[in-house]
This record gives C-alpha cells, structure tokens and sequence, in this order.
C-alpha cells in the first residue's frame, strides 16, 4: 500500500480521532468531523512530516482523504500520482 496513504490515514485517526472505518473513499475532510481550523492543522502536520510547504489554502473541508494523499505526492515531486481538486468548494 502507499506510504503517504498510511500516513494520512494514521494521522486522521490518532490526531483528529476519525474512526478507521470512516476514512474511505469520496469521504471529505467535513465530514470526517475536521473543521477549517482541523483541516489547516492536518496540513501543518504533512508539511512538518514531509519537509514540504503548500499554501495554506490547498487543502479546504471539501477535500477527501486522497486529494490529501495526491497533495503530498505533488509536493515530494511524485508524478506517479495525480493531483486533485483540494481548493475547490
């Protein structure tokens, strides 16, 4: 499985006390139970984690777990995995 995706999926559940079975596809952050200041939070910690920088609006509550997951692999320079739509509402 993918690291980054263990990671995310870690961090949901030990940081934020998301139920491991709530984290699964189409799912967003909101309803996951993260609000703006959470989501923010969940990007601080990546971004500490992984020694990479975004902008604080690049990931909002309308983002699912693998948008996270394809922001990670953007910032670390991974092709392989593709970007999605984490600003949008």
């Amino acid at each position: 499985m993918d690291p980054v995706h263990d990671y995310v999926t870690t961090v949901l559940t030990d940081k934020f006390e998301v139920p491991s079975d709530g984290v699964r596809p189409g799912v967003t952050l909101t309803e996951l139970g993260l609000d703006s200041l959470a989501v923010t939070e969940l990007l601080v910690t990546l971004q500490e984690h992984y020694g990479t920088a975004a902008p604080d609006d690049a990931v909002s509550g309308e983002a699912t777990p693998e948008d996270v997951v394809a922001l990670v692999h953007e910032l670390l320079g991974d092709t392989q995995q593709p970007a999605g739509q984490l600003g949008e509402e």
